[in-house]
């Protein structure tokens, strides 16, 4: 490693915030199926831990879109690299990401997603960072709000780096 991290949460603390998440989407769709949709790569550990404490019928596919490129910084443009393997029309759909920044990519996702005729839909997302909001969303389930900070780790990446740490840190130097 190269940048200076600093940590932000621990591994005990995101595993026991994902136990609280796991129950409450267990208790509210109780008796149902739901489809977790993973954005790819950064919510991928997320979801996948998120989905073993899910005490119902789990469906998951996954999507892959863009909007950083090698910066730390949102494009602002989205792209579709990997659209959904199957049809969530009439399921009930919880889309699972790493976090939630400006909204444009989710604002993107949720908008097409939902002219898929889900039965319900719903956003999952490990942080949430308000602070650089352009775009009204908001996640249904949030993991941990953060300020205005670059985090990596947990699945969130700096250029492709840093997303097999355990916890989740912030680059301190540029």
């Amino acid at each position: 490693m190269t940048d200076k991290i600093r940590l932000l949460f621990t591994e005990e603390q995101i595993d026991a915030r994902i136990r609280e998440i796991g129950k409450q989407i267990t208790e509210e769709y109780e008796g149902k199926e739901i489809v977790l949709v993973c954005a790819l790569k950064g919510a991928s550990f997320f979801a996948c831990e998120l989905a073993k404490r899910i005490s119902l019928d789990v469906k998951m596919d996954f999507i892959s879109l863009s909007s950083y490129g090698s910066g730390k910084t949102s494009s602002g443009e989205v792209r579709m690299l990997k659209d959904l393997d199957f049809s969530i029309d009439g399921k009930n759909v919880i889309v699972v990401e790493d976090i939630v920044d400006t909204g444009r990519t989710l604002s993107y996702v949720m908008g097409l997603l939902e002219t898929r005729k889900p039965e319900s839909l719903k956003l999952c997302s490990l942080l949430d960072k308000p602070s650089r909001r352009v775009v009204d969303i908001q996640a249904d389930y949030v993991g941990f709000e953060v300020p205005d900070l670059f985090v990596v780790g947990y699945g969130l990446d700096f250029d492709q780096k840093y997303r097999n740490l355990p916890y989740i840190g912030v680059v301190e130097n540029d």
